[in-house]
């Protein structure tokens, strides 16, 4: 079974793609059958999860600090 950290780079690979689709392919806004599509609120939504994950991705990431005591 995958790790966290893997799972989460596998969200950010697929949002990536999806982002990079969209941007490279810009739809139009439209309704079908009372229910609206809305391509710009769909490529805000994947710009939130892919900043979800990167901070998801950095809290997985150790972190060192270095601290000196002074007398």
């Amino acid at each position: 079974m995958p790790t966290d950290a893997e799972q989460l780079a596998t969200i950010k690979t697929q949002t990536l793609a999806l982002i990079v689709d969209i941007t490279a392919n810009p739809k139009p806004n439209y309704n079908i059958d009372g229910q609206d599509i809305d391509w710009a609120d769909y490529l805000a939504k994947l710009q939130a999860t892919l900043d979800w994950v990167n901070g998801q991705l950095a809290n997985e990431t150790p972190v060192e600090y270095h601290s000196r005591g002074f007398s």
